[in-house]
């Protein structure tokens, strides 16, 4: 015989259906984002259990980096493309959140992430920080933070260059882009420390070389770098 708790829940469903953000199916967990089938498809890497992978790779010779990770594949038209576009551009926190919780797991479940001091998310433009609400990277941090408990610095590093799109440019357009966008502040916060600075997607690199930049220039700081996904070029 079905307890009232669970009549009750199956009813509350069947007027308040609670669906996946991924597929829209209502076959999920009430305290799941995403049913079972969208949680197996996820594209994970696992780049953050090896050493020299493809996401280190893209900084050698470029930013001196203790470990670098993606925890997704990012491709056109996939589950995490979608998930991350609710993220930026339909205020969907709550899966940011939830996507940084995960990869937040991931990264305990090695030990080339284990001695973080703090987690730092590459900053926006203030305008467009404005326009959005929020900054997506502080989200994902926010979501790392709870599975870490790690704490995240936001406003540690501003981004003083309004700078346009990257999505279709290449390397060097890239670069040149985002060069000298990024200055720091309150260094007595990250004097020593080991910072993980933390994107939505990583492609080039080339914005994550120039904020690393300007917080290695911080006496005593290792960085290292971990985006949710991985936009292979």
């Amino acid at each position: 015989m079905l307890s009232v708790q669970k009549v009750f829940a199956n009813a509350l469903h069947l007027f308040y259906p609670h669906i996946c953000t991924g597929c829209g199916s209502d076959l999920i967990n009430g305290d799941h984002l995403l049913c079972l089938k969208c949680i197996n498809n996820l594209p994970h890497t696992n780049f953050a259990m090896h050493a020299n992978n493809p996401i280190e790779k893209i900084f050698w010779g470029r930013l001196p980096l203790v470990a670098a990770t993606s925890e997704f594949y990012f491709a056109k038209s996939s589950l995490i493309q979608q998930l991350i576009h609710l993220l930026k551009y339909d205020a969907n926190k709550e899966i940011g959140i939830y996507l940084g919780e995960l990869m937040g797991k991931s990264l305990q479940n090695t030990n080339r992430f284990r001695n973080i001091d703090a987690l730092v998310p590459l900053p926006l433009f203030p305008d467009k920080e404005r326009k959005r609400g929020y900054n997506q990277a502080t989200v994902i941090c926010e979501g790392m933070s709870n599975t870490m408990n790690i704490p995240v610095l936001n406003n540690v590093v501003v981004r003083q260059k309004f700078t346009e799109t990257q999505t279709k440019k290449h390397r060097t357009e890239r670069w040149e882009n985002v060069a000298e966008s990024f200055v720091v502040q309150n260094e007595n916060k990250l004097t020593g420390k080991h910072i993980l600075l933390v994107d939505d997607v990583v492609t080039t690199g080339a914005t994550f070389e120039a904020c690393g930049n300007a917080l290695l220039k911080i006496e005593g700081l290792q960085l290292s770098v971990a985006s949710l996904a991985y936009a292979a070029k």
